[in-house]
């Protein structure tokens, strides 16, 4: 059977496919359109899965919040390129995966992974057929779920940093100021108590360190210890940093103005974490063209 352009250009508004790949399915199938696109789907997949291990450090940070503003969910999803991730139809997949993992009240992504998007395809189907349309590697890496008796406070930095805040008291005003504040002043945790004891033992042994070497006694060192792991800790928590907005008063005081409390957030970055191999942009050059040469 002889294939037409127009045929070509109906399996390419179909599948998003290359012109060049869909003029060869529709060879392999006899013109067959339906044969075409599963011929198609089938390829995307096993390309899809040769991309699997490639880093995807980039990406985006999406956050649903329930109806009734006492839940929300915040995902991380990743891509390979900043270019892939500013796109519409990245970042409507990654809204839609927060909005059904707080449907399901569930941060499991093997579990998210599973279920049905609007589409009528799993997560995981419509992930590795964007992989085989668009050519990165996608994953959704975190899902955090957080629930509130109160009210929940967002903010989005952007794409690539997303907070939400839970709340008593206080108003939607406070609650996203204090989202705010959390994205740009990256507290470690909520208070003093919530303070990781490994990281807190790791700088008062740093702190010591640094004392010793003033040769004062350790009576005196131990008082300056006691004033630099204060100082330490109010840098760290929520509660003991300075508002952003108003560096004259503690979020605390800021809370307790406004007769408020947080009880807990989170705070997520896009890439934080994930280890990326350096490459030298001259020494690629360099190899490229030894390849061509050679």
């Amino acid at each position: 059977m002889a294939i037409t352009a127009a045929m070509v250009k109906e399996l390419r508004e179909s599948t998003g496919a290359g012109m060049m790949d869909c003029k060869k399915a529709l060879a392999e199938v006899d013109g067959d359109m339906d044969a075409a696109i599963e011929f198609l789907r089938k390829k995307g997949m096993a390309g899809a899965d040769k991309k699997a291990g490639r880093v995807a450090a980039e990406g985006v940070i999406a956050i649903a919040v329930s109806e009734d503003g006492k839940k929300a969910v915040i995902a991380e999803v990743n891509c390979e390129t900043d270019f892939v991730a500013k796109g519409d139809e990245f970042n409507a997949f990654a809204d839609e995966i927060a909005a059904i993992a707080l449907a399901n009240n569930t941060t499991d992504i093997d579990a998210v992974m599973g279920m049905t998007m609007a589409s009528g395809k799993t997560v995981d189907v419509t992930r590795r057929e964007l992989i085989a349309k668009i050519g990165e590697n996608m994953a959704v890496r975190r899902l955090e779920l957080i629930e509130t008796t109160g009210q929940i406070g967002q903010y989005k930095h952007g794409e690539k940093i997303g907070v939400v805040v839970a709340m008593d008291g206080g108003d939607a005003a406070l609650s996203r100021d204090i989202a705010m504040h959390v994205a740009a002043a990256k507290p470690s945790a909520l208070t003093a108590d919530d303070v990781d004891q490994e990281m807190l033992e790791k700088e008062r042994k740093f702190q010591i360190e640094q004392a010793q070497e003033s040769g004062k006694p350790m009576e005196i060192i131990e008082k300056m210890i006691e004033g630099r792991m204060r100082k330490y800790l109010q840098e760290i928590t929520l509660v003991g940093q300075s508002f952003i907005k108003d560096p004259d008063q503690t979020v605390e005081k800021l809370l307790k103005a406004n007769n408020a409390t947080v009880t807990s957030f989170m705070r997520l970055e896009v890439g934080e974490g994930i280890e990326i191999e350096e490459t030298n942009f001259a020494d690629e050059v360099a190899l490229a063209a030894q390849a061509v040469t050679g």
